[in-house]
């Protein structure tokens, strides 16, 4: 089937499954965008059987893989004016798709293109996955500065070493770390966008400290990516903090609403998105201190894993710490800390890290359970892959 002679129904647009990588991808959702229909964006890394399920699960008319474009039974149109369906499921809940249409995505573009003060000059380097839509966003930003992106097929960081002409790029922490630890000049970057997941302080002075121009993000894939920089809202985008903590957004990068199936859901009721996020205003700038699925409550005691989690990481044997809560018969949740030892010839005694704890938080924030892990697993985008790290602990034998 010739994507570019696909016909458009009336009443919505045909969804296109992706399922490639690097140019391949590219290619594809080009010629899908230029037929008027929308596209859903898969990590390659599915097999091939289990992308046809949920493509077909989301309603997609065919799916595109290793080179070849197959019909799928039952397809649904989206609405019109959609460029993307994307899979998001954070870290722990069952996945769906969030409809973004072209309109909020060329916002996004426009508003981050405007805050940064792009040229035709700065050449942008993709290394995100293009079945995120942080990915695409860098190609998307080239694209609206007139120039092609660089686009690797995965993140390697002598890859970017060699990328010598890129003079923007958009990371991940772990990727920065990652540079760092390679030696890579990322001096040489006039700007670097850091999102996906929240930057540990150490992190932002390691690589300020090498002459990295940083600029954090904070957005999802509801709000068209990052939308927030620096805690600064970009042009258009209203952001607000409920009494409780909870942020709120709003503006024109808002997606139109969830494809659950084949039903459209609404993602707001009053414009606002209600995020699972939590911060607070400081200096007239949105901090994010968590999200409000952080708080367990533990015999009776609320504690933020968020905030236990960081505390672990001030330990001089602890590299890096996420922490979760596990149902418990005694406590209602207990919490197990997952710890990367600074030095894995010297890991940190469990002990010694609930006393640490201990003395900086509360009691109750002590972990119960104390995992030593070679790295925490993560996500694409690196955020801690929750739902690997509860099924780690649901294997604890106590």
């Amino acid at each position: 089937m010739d994507l570019q002679q696909a016909s458009v129904p009336a009443d919505g647009a045909r969804l296109v499954a992706v399922r490639l990588a690097g140019a391949a991808a590219l290619d594809a959702v080009d010629r899908a965008w230029a037929a008027g229909a929308a596209v859903l964006p898969m990590d390659p890394r599915i097999d091939a059987g289990r992308g046809e399920q949920i493509a077909t699960a989301l309603g997609a008319a065919e799916i595109v893989d290793d080179g070849a474009t197959r019909p799928l039974p039952n397809p649904v149109p989206v609405p019109l004016g959609t460029a993307l369906v994307v899979r998001t499921s954070g870290t722990t809940g069952a996945a769906r798709g969030v409809v973004l249409s072209h309109a909020a995505l060329h916002h996004g573009v426009d508003a981050s293109l405007r805050r940064l003060g792009c040229t035709p000059d700065d050449r942008w380097l993709c290394v995100l996955p293009l079945h995120h839509v942080a990915g695409l966003l860098v190609v998307l930003r080239a694209r609206a500065l007139g120039t092609e992106p660089i686009v690797h097929p995965a993140f390697d960081p002598g890859a970017v070493a060699a990328a010598t002409t890129a003079t923007h790029v958009a990371l991940v922490p772990t990727m920065l770390h990652r540079l760092l630890d390679h030696g890579v000049d990322v001096a040489r970057f006039g700007r670097i966008l850091l999102g996906g997941a929240a930057a540990p302080a150490g992190l932002l002075e390691r690589a300020r400290d090498a002459g990295a121009h940083i600029t954090t993000t904070y957005g999802m894939t509801e709000t068209a990516g990052g939308c927030v920089y620096d805690g600064l809202p970009l042009d258009g985008v209203a952001a607000a903090v409920e009494p409780g903590g909870r942020i709120l957004l709003a503006g024109p990068m808002l997606a139109d609403g969830y494809r659950d199936g084949h039903a459209l859901l609404p993602l707001t009721t009053d414009g606002w998105l209600r995020t699972s996020d939590l911060g607070r205003w400081d200096g007239g700038r949105l901090v994010v201190t968590g999200r409000d699925d952080d708080v367990v409550v533990t015999g009776g005691v609320n504690v933020s894993t968020t905030t236990v989690a960081a505390t672990l990481r001030e330990h001089p044997q602890v590299a890096d710490a996420a922490v979760i809560g596990v149902d418990d018969r005694e406590w209602g949740q207990r919490l197990v800390a997952f710890v990367v030892a600074a030095d894995p010839a010297r890991p940190p005694a469990a002990e010694q890290l609930r006393t640490f704890v201990r003395a900086r938080v509360e009691p109750a924030g002590a972990p119960r359970d104390v995992v030593v892990v070679a790295a925490l697993p993560r996500t694409a985008l690196g955020k801690v892959d929750r739902g690997a790290l509860a099924r780690r602990a649901g294997q604890i034998r106590r």
